[in-house]
């Protein structure tokens, strides 16, 4: 399971990276494409973790 969680902090940190250091990102106020995928991928991190804890997990 920490697999699980170190993926899901891997694209949380690497999506929150790139909104700190994209230009275009910053200079449109709008995500770019690069933003949109890392965001996806940070999603699915996120869904696959809360598989692995289970249906008794917390949610909030």
């Amino acid at each position: 399971m920490s697999s699980v969680n170190d993926a899901l902090e891997n694209a949380r940190s690497t999506y929150e990276q790139h909104m700190n250091t994209c230009r275009q990102c910053h200079a449109d106020a709008a995500p770019c494409a690069v933003a949109k995928h890392l965001l996806r991928l940070y999603n699915l991190a996120r869904r696959d973790a809360m598989r692995a804890a289970g249906p008794n997990a917390p949610t909030a």
